[in-house]
């Protein structure tokens, strides 16, 4: 009998010991290629359950909406699907949620499997003994379920990366500032100066870019969200726009919700800790010098301790007609990926 792993709490459990034909583990031996679109969950899910406040509570949840973009856009998509019509259409999908209410469970949780009947496939089981039970444990995890779900679809962003990379792009980086990093196939050498690197992925109607630079750590007065506001505007500007003249810069005034002028504005910031290193994230908003068009970007900064310098991966997306999720999600993922060699002699 297939092993399930819990994600929130310790207990592992079993849910297909429990008679439901609708949630029995699914198996087979040839693994199809997972099915749906980047960031959407099909969610398994009885009429009764879904109209339920438990219905309410996880669309709630899983349609969050995502800081500092331009537009609202919810972290996941969601589709929703009965028991039997998932069982004959679509065991395939990429992000499973399954979710199972019924007296006979003793305990709530949420466990997870991954590559069932597809790859790369993740399944979660949100079970529980009772409507009320389970309101109450998704209060009290749901960003550890929307963080499993996000760490699957980084997974897959780096596993292509690195069967199916930019070669050319990643050696460049690694001549120019000694570290490693896996990018996805597409992303193309835009242009490079002292202490700065420029690619990025065109489509007809959208562009994927980020920079890296280094620059001066002279203490805490470096790293203010000021001072790296002040570097990120001084590397843009070897970001040209589509004028003579223009280039990119860091959005500083937006508009006031409650008047017509505006207010001044700093990104959005946090420490965070990735592969064990500590980086400053900044998420804001950039435009164009004398030019009408701009975007949210992302930013990453922590200090080479090699160098002695603060090294910067800054991201940014361009898609004036359509959505932004899912052009600056795989940028975020970028920083997952950088590796630094060992301390130089």
């Amino acid at each position: 009998m297939r092993r399930f792993v819990s994600i929130l709490i310790g207990a592992t459990l079993l849910f297909c010991a429990m008679g439901c034909d609708s949630f029995r583990s699914l198996t087979g031996n040839t693994k199809k290629t997972a099915q749906g679109s980047p960031y959407e969950v099909l969610v398994v899910c009885d009429g009764q359950e879904w109209e339920s406040q438990l219905g309410t509570d996880l669309k709630a949840l899983l349609q969050t909406p995502v800081d500092m973009l331009n537009q609202v856009e919810p972290i996941f998509d969601v589709v929703r699907i009965t028991p039997r019509d998932f069982k004959h259409l679509l065991p395939s999908y990429r992000n499973i949620l399954k979710v199972l209410c019924s007296p006979k469970i003793t305990e709530t949780a949420i466990l997870a499997q991954y590559d069932v009947v597809a790859t790369p496939q993740i399944v979660l089981t949100f079970q529980g003994p009772s409507i009320e039970a389970m309101c109450n444990y998704l209060e009290q995890n749901g960003k550890s379920l929307l963080q499993v779900l996000e760490i699957a679809e980084r997974n897959r962003t780096l596993s292509m990366a690195k069967k199916q990379g930019a070669k050319a792009l990643e050696k460049e980086i690694r001549e120019e500032f000694d570290i490693t990093m896996h990018i996805s196939n597409g992303y193309l050498f835009r242009d490079e100066s002292e202490d700065f690197l420029w690619a990025s992925y065109e489509y007809p109607v959208a562009s994927q870019g980020f920079f890296i630079y280094t620059h001066p750590f002279n203490g805490k007065a470096s790293i203010t969200t000021e001072a790296l506001v002040k570097a990120r505007n001084e590397f843009a500007k070897r970001i040209p726009g589509p004028k003579e003249g223009s280039y990119m810069t860091t959005v500083k005034r937006i508009p006031n919700v409650e008047d017509d002028g505006y207010i001044d504005f700093l990104p959005q910031r946090k420490v965070v800790k990735i592969n064990g290193r500590e980086w400053i994230e900044l998420r804001g908003f950039w435009d164009v010098e004398k030019e009408f068009m701009g975007g949210p970007f992302i930013s990453y900064t922590t200090l080479d301790e090699r160098t002695g310098k603060l090294l910067t991966l800054d991201c940014y997306v361009y898609s004036p007609k359509y959505g932004k999720r899912n052009f600056l999600r795989p940028l975020e993922h970028l920083v997952y990926g950088v590796e630094f060699p060992q301390k130089r002699d």
